[in-house]
């Protein structure tokens, strides 16, 4: 566990788990091929394959917003169009990369309530107009688990993949929290990815304890051709590609990457059942993963901000809070603490 206090804004702020560390500097002793015709990425693609149970096909990226862009753009032509709720990371934070990067593909966002496609949306947004002066949809992305912390289930992936093998349409994953939605749902990684129809997964190694590095799964081969000439020519394959399998090998070889999801949902669990007894402050989604969204007054999360907390104020304006590998329960209670005594403060007469 971190020495340092502990922040909840986001699992980014988060170091390097014990298991990646010592797989980096393992894999750091002598030298090693480069371009990821090493020892360690081999190791790494095979535990992938292990843990999906599939030959998948497996890239790297140096990070997610790198991994969603190009793995979408492999998928596209640059008149076709994605289709993505309004919230998802891939609209609302990765500054036109999509778009950059397929050189014009278009995003198609549906309004959702939760973060959630649903087939219905899917097939509005896909039918709404067939002729030649619209980008043609192509591509049907969903992030796992979504912007406001909820899973989609098995079934509700194969309703979307049902859709989309009807309109024609790959269907991508967004994980840049893939493991804490296989434990918030208590699956295996095959059963909500290629089992359920999904063609292409970005997995998040960085909030799941590593210091960098996406994985880009490809379940069909043939949607694979090419991809590490795309990855090449968008300065995403590494040299020393060694330094990004490494990590992979050691948390998945270790099970560490389910330990950490574990433990990331259970301390905003902690953290959940310990809000819902205080008076003035609500849930806004409920907690399905490592995030939990409250609605707070504003005078309280500026108090709570004023005694050095930080966290988001995020989709909806709830205040968004982060619970990463090593979250410290500890910490958690403190803020809990502060919370009260913010909300009391708030209440008194000036």
């Amino acid at each position: 566990m971190t020495k340092q206090p502990q922040q909840f804004a986001s699992d980014n702020y988060s170091g390097i788990c014990p298991e990646a560390w010592v797989a980096m500097e393992e894999a750091n002793a002598g030298y090693a091929p480069a371009y990821g015709e090493d020892a360690w990425t081999e190791r790494a693609s095979a535990a992938f394959r292990k843990l999906f149970e599939t030959e998948c096909e497996m890239f790297l990226a140096f990070n997610g917003t790198a991994a969603n862009s190009l793995a979408l753009a492999s998928l596209c032509q640059s008149y076709h169009s994605v289709i993505c709720a309004e919230s998802a990371h891939v609209e609302t934070d990765e500054c036109g990369a999509p778009e950059f990067f397929s050189n014009g593909s278009k995003l198609l966002t549906a309004r959702t309530v939760d973060g959630k496609l649903t087939p219905d949306a899917i097939r509005d947004l896909a039918t709404r107009r067939r002729d030649i002066h619209f980008p043609k949809p192509r591509v049907v992305t969903i992030t796992q688990p979504t912007e406001t912390g909820q899973v989609y289930t098995p079934e509700e992936i194969r309703a979307i993949s049902g859709v989309c093998r009807e309109l024609g349409l790959s269907l991508h994953m967004d994980g840049a929290r893939f493991a804490n939605a296989c434990i918030g749902l208590n699956c295996e990684p095959a059963d909500i990815t290629w089992r359920a129809g999904v063609d292409v997964l970005c997995f998040g190694g960085t909030k799941n304890g590593m210091h960098a590095g996406e994985a880009i799964l490809f379940f069909d081969p043939k949607l694979a051709e090419d991809f590490g000439y795309r990855c090449k020519q968008a300065g995403q394959l590494a040299s020393k590609m060694r330094y990004l399998s490494a990590p992979w090998a050691g948390i998945l070889e270790s099970g560490a990457w389910r330990r950490n999801a574990a433990h990331a949902n259970a301390c905003a669990r902690r953290f959940s059942k310990a809000v819902a007894e205080v008076s003035g402050v609500s849930p806004v989604f409920p907690v399905e993963a490592n995030a939990v969204f409250l609605a707070l007054p504003d005078a309280v999360a500026e108090a709570l901000r004023a005694r050095g907390w930080r966290f988001y104020t995020f989709i909806g304006g709830g205040a968004r809070f982060m619970f990463s590998w090593d979250a410290d329960p500890a910490r958690i209670d403190a803020l809990v603490a502060d919370l009260r005594g913010c909300l009391l403060t708030s209440r008194l007469p000036d």
